[in-house]
């Protein structure tokens, strides 16, 4: 017979207090901390390019990017990640129960490069997590593997709707923040083996 080994569950405030001593990232969810892993050199490429059209793109308007340093709270299910990117067109607004005020809870809209190794749960459970703020207009996965971005948008009746943009001569519009991002900004300086 196999001993069960227990799992020390958390409060969202310890792990608040632990996220703050820590060097390294993790999330938090059901109690417990999960360990996030470092990204590659491709993957810090193309946030980089992404935030710096971002910021380009919403200069002098009220929106606001965010690199993957600002934590998001889901207050409906309790998830507590860093997106890699994200942008806010309202003032921020954070979890109470985050006393250093570090953690957000009200984006407009998340972006997530996908990877081998998280690409099911950005699909998945993560995108299914952020589906519940109600501040959320839109969902992007960035591929890291050829010029590809999807676009989840939701519409007034609460129906998400995807749109994507394939290819180095295309443009993502992005309805909620009314620009337009051109792959071949956001895929700068990437190199992609033979497209079919």
């Amino acid at each position: 017979m196999a001993i069960v080994k227990s799992v020390r569950k958390h409060t969202v405030e310890e792990y608040y207090e632990l996220e703050e001593k820590e060097v390294y990232k993790s999330e938090f969810y059901d109690g417990e901390i999960f360990a996030m892993a470092g990204g590659s050199p491709e993957h810090s490429l193309i946030v980089a390019s992404l935030l710096r059209e971002l910021g380009i793109r919403l200069k002098g308007k009220t929106c606001t990017p965010y690199d993957s340093n600002l934590r998001i709270k889901i207050p409906a299910t309790g998830l507590v990640t860093y997106p890699d990117a994200s942008v806010f067109c309202k003032k921020l607004e954070f979890d109470p129960k985050d006393k250093r005020q570090q953690t957000a809870i009200n984006p407009t809209i998340v972006f997530e490069v996908l990877s081998n190794s998280t690409e099911s749960y950005d699909r998945g459970k993560k995108a299914e997590n952020y589906r519940q703020l109600d501040s959320l207009k839109a969902y992007v996965l960035v591929s890291q593997t050829s010029p590809h971005i999807e676009i989840y948008e939701r519409h007034g009746d609460g129906f998400w709707f995807l749109t994507e943009a394939k290819g180095l001569d295309q443009e993502l519009s992005i309805k909620s923040l009314g620009l337009k991002l051109p792959l071949a900004e956001v895929y700068d300086r990437m190199k992609f083996g033979k497209q079919k």
